[in-house]
């Protein structure tokens, strides 16, 4: 076994760093400066779910699933986001809902059985830190989960998931699509919705499942109680971020916004997961920094070290650790042809 080594998996933080759409833009100003005062002293007034964070019961839900009252960030165990952790490199097609049957392809590409993941930290690699920017590509049409895998990540008992993406759920679960009391049903890059874009390019049933009352329209109510059921019964719309709601209500805490030089942790590679909120009181989730503790003879020394190139995003050349929003974009809008 070689020293282990610390990698940072964690984007950059700074004014200009890419914000989920109804966020407003961080503030940081100098409250002393050095020429004034002999001392810099910074201040910072930001949504606590800008860039690389962690998610706390509260943030989504009244109730967990054993009838307490949603825990605070402050309620959660100290090591709730930290512990013995494995990557899974999700294989999915862009704007791809992730289901169970991506989890257990993903256990098995790498040789890990879903049952070793008990008590764990489990990171999904899905190649979307890659394309982290203020972007239509890195928020209107990132890959993400649902109901599905929320329900998988329970069986398994999962200490805490870490997703590379613009959240949790897949976009369309989310106030970005038809979903919440916030909800905007954003217009896509064609000019038309973020709904109407998904019906066109993957059809009406796969959309479904990202609208409770379509769900119901073509699957029926038995159908969608069988799938939503468990959510509604504890007080909360089922399609609105399920795998949220699904994890949290089970006191399986999140990280979204993965980033860093997470490539250079294979797929399989047993390692530490480092991640720690601040200890908030009544937070509903806070900004973090997650560092891997590995075995520095189990890294890719083939992947470059990630560079930001316009600071707090994530876009860059391959040589940079990026990759291009507008290939992505490009697969996704011509996978009919």
């Amino acid at each position: 076994m070689g020293k282990k080594i610390f990698v940072d998996l964690t984007h950059p933080f700074g004014a200009e760093i890419p914000r989920w759409p109804y966020f407003d833009k961080p503030e940081i100003d100098n409250t002393h400066t050095m020429a004034k005062g002999g001392v810099l002293t910074q201040s910072i007034k930001c949504t606590m779910h800008t860039g690389t964070h962690c998610d706390a019961p509260r943030h989504v839900m009244e109730y967990e699933f054993d009838g307490r009252r949603a825990r605070y960030t402050h309620e959660m165990p100290v090591d709730a986001y930290t512990g013995e952790a494995v990557v899974l490199k999700i294989d999915i097609e862009p704007w791809g809902l992730i289901t169970d049957k991506h989890l257990d392809a993903a256990c098995r590409a790498c040789g890990i059985d879903p049952k070793e993941l008990a008590g764990k930290v489990v990171c999904l690699n899905t190649g979307m830190h890659r394309l982290s920017d203020d972007s239509k590509t890195y928020y209107h049409y990132a890959c993400g989960t649902g109901v599905e895998s929320g329900k998988w990540f329970v069986k398994y008992g999962v200490k805490c998931v870490a997703m590379d993406s613009q959240a949790l759920d897949h976009p369309l679960h989310t106030a970005m699509g038809n979903n919440g009391m916030t909800r905007m049903n954003l217009l896509g890059a064609t000019g038309k919705t973020l709904a109407e874009e998904y019906k066109e390019l993957f059809g009406e049933e796969a959309y479904a499942k990202f609208d409770k009352f379509e769900y119901i329209r073509i699957f029926g109510q038995k159908a969608y109680n069988q799938l939503y059921g468990d959510l509604e019964d504890i007080g909360v719309w089922g399609t609105w971020e399920p795998c949220h709601k699904e994890m949290l209500g089970h006191g399986i805490v999140g990280v979204e916004n993965l980033g860093g030089d997470l490539d250079k942790i294979p797929a399989g590679k047993w390692f530490r997961f480092n991640c720690f909120p601040l200890r908030w009181w009544m937070g509903d989730g806070s900004m973090a920094r997650c560092v891997a503790e590995i075995d520095e003879d189990l890294l890719d020394k083939s992947v470059p070290d990630r560079t930001y190139a316009y600071g707090g995003t994530g876009y860059g050349t391959q040589e940079q650790g990026g990759a291009s929003g507008l290939e992505y974009m490009q697969k996704l809008f011509n996978r009919k042809k």
